[in-house]
């Protein structure tokens, strides 16, 4: 696996070269397509990109933990955590790049 990390002047960059905006215009979009996707996952919204996967945000509630090292238990606070489930598409797609 490469360590390449894709980033939002990434982004920016392949809008600017694919669609013709300027650098400007492009990050932007970028940046205010990543606010729309936020806004919505911050008020409990799915987010459905088809043929890559759905952000959705899960509700989980509080529990008892355990210190592995130490065995203590400790509480563990109720929290909104963020879920990704890729499309099978997307799934089918990174499958095939572990061939060759």
């Amino acid at each position: 696996m490469g360590e390449k990390t894709l980033t939002r002047m990434d982004l920016s960059e392949a809008v600017f070269r694919e669609v013709g905006l300027s650098r400007n215009e492009s990050a932007q979009l970028v940046e205010s397509m990543l606010n729309h996707i936020s806004d919505a996952l911050v008020r409990g919204e799915q987010v459905k990109i088809s043929s890559f996967g759905t952000f959705s945000v899960r509700e989980k509630t509080a529990r008892v933990g355990r210190n592995p090292k130490t065995g203590e238990e400790v509480p563990i606070q109720p929290r909104r955590v963020l879920t990704f489930r890729p499309s099978h598409l997307m799934k089918d797609r990174v499958a095939d790049g572990n061939k060759g």
